[in-house]
């Protein structure tokens, strides 16, 4: 491969109508900021977009833009390529998570010293703006089941993607592992491909080209009816190392706990060495972050060590199940079904929540009975509870695990100061 290290684009100042659009969006995010109502990164965004639609573009001009989208990791990623990127210059990036437009948009601006930009997008948008940024890579993580009341089916998503991406100027970093991503990278003219691997694959039993039944011997998948396989990686996980190009294993020694991690990180040093950031700095780079946007954290509440664990949908939480303390380590659960969760329960079905037997469970948030008529139906030990603090009350000794959906891990850091 040749070396694909992009220039940094151009920067042309802003128009006065841009300006006026990042001043008044940042005029109404701290407004919103000071009434309680959160960063205001969203509503400031919104604001500066309907000032000047064109804003997102503009902001663009002068970066070199990462775009990193999928259902699991996306935020995790991009704080790990940041700090990767940081080791050449300085870096803008969403970090706390808001991944559409208008959330980008908010962190563009406030980033006009940056030489990079990397950018988490949801996935619904990646497409848009990819558009809008011309980014000079993209990552794709994975593609699983999640808010299926507001997303797309997977297939379709994987679909979206393709058709979006097809002739993309950008070097898109892809898991092999994952068909779905394959096939959704594989209409692009520049793909690194890395074996990151596929904890769940319960949404890619299918081919994604012509609907087969996908065949998995050993690590590998493939269809035998129309001959759509994984294609062959130049990067890889193995273990506590990442196998560049080369063949050269780089040890990981991450703060960040688990196996999707050490995934993305993999993915990470592919996307940094793409901008010319040797294995070797990116990794050590990665080994200063130790949690992301709360996630991971460790905290103390009411005398008692909390684990924050963020888990959003089936694959998640099949995730963040290997992470957790054996037992009898007691365990919180917290689900809501708020906008930004997506409303629709039934992945609880999906959740393979038997592999908590033996913990003492405890349960809260919005859906608290929804979950419950779950545990029941997996045959677990539970207790309901009005919140945080009943829970731990009533919990044995020692760390308690506590695993929430997206909103309710929201309330659950507010909760107890993380």
């Amino acid at each position: 491969m040749q070396d694909a290290s992009p220039q940094q684009g151009s920067s042309e100042p802003l128009t006065p109508r841009a300006k006026l659009a990042v001043t008044a969006g940042k005029v109404v995010a701290a407004v919103s900021r000071s009434a309680g109502r959160g960063s205001g990164s969203v509503i400031g965004g919104k604001v500066a977009l309907r000032v000047d639609p064109d804003l997102l573009a503009r902001l663009a001009t002068h970066l070199d833009v990462v775009l990193v989208s999928a259902t699991n990791g996306k935020t995790t990623t991009t704080r790990l390529i940041a700090e990767a990127l940081r080791a050449h210059g300085p870096v803008v990036s969403n970090a706390l998570g808001a991944n559409m437009p208008a959330g980008i948009t908010s962190a563009l601006a406030g980033g006009s010293a940056a030489k990079y930009g990397v950018i988490e997008v949801d996935e619904k948008y990646l497409a848009t703006v990819a558009r809008d940024v011309r980014p000079k890579a993209i990552a794709l993580l994975n593609l699983s089941r999640d808010q299926l009341d507001r997303a797309a089916e997977t297939r379709m998503l994987a679909e979206r993607w393709r058709e979006g991406l097809s002739g993309t100027d950008a070097w898109v970093v892809a898991n092999a592992d994952d068909p779905l991503v394959a096939w959704a990278a594989s209409s692009c003219p520049h793909v690194v491909w890395v074996a990151a691997g596929q904890s769940w694959k319960d949404d890619a039993w299918s081919c994604p080209s012509c609907g087969g039944v996908l065949q998995r011997p050993g690590d590998d998948w493939l269809c035998a009816e129309c001959g759509f396989r994984r294609p062959p990686p130049t990067w890889a996980l193995s273990g506590d190392y990442v196998l560049d190009p080369n063949g050269t294993a780089w040890p990981m020694s991450l703060q960040l706990p688990g196996r999707a991690n050490k995934a993305n990180a993999a993915t990470s040093a592919a996307v940094a060495w793409v901008f010319g950031v040797p294995p070797e700095t990116a990794l050590e780079r990665m080994k200063s972050v130790a949690a992301v946007a709360g996630r991971y954290d460790v905290v103390n509440y009411q005398g008692r060590d909390l684990r924050l664990l963020l888990a959003k949908n089936p694959a998640g939480w099949l995730e963040t199940f290997s992470l957790i303390d054996p037992p009898p380590t007691p365990v919180l659960l917290s689900v809501n079904a708020l906008g930004a969760d997506g409303t629709d329960t039934s992945w609880l079905w999906d959740v393979d929540y038997p592999r908590l037997a033996g913990h003492p469970i405890f349960v809260i948030g919005q859906r608290k009975l929804d979950l419950a008529v779950r545990l029941d139906v997996a045959g677990l030990d539970f207790r309901v509870c009005e919140d945080v603090s009943e829970a731990v009350r009533l919990a044995p000794p020692g760390r308690m695990e506590c695993i929430a959906n997206y909103t309710a891990f929201q309330q659950l850091r507010r909760q107890v100061g993380g």
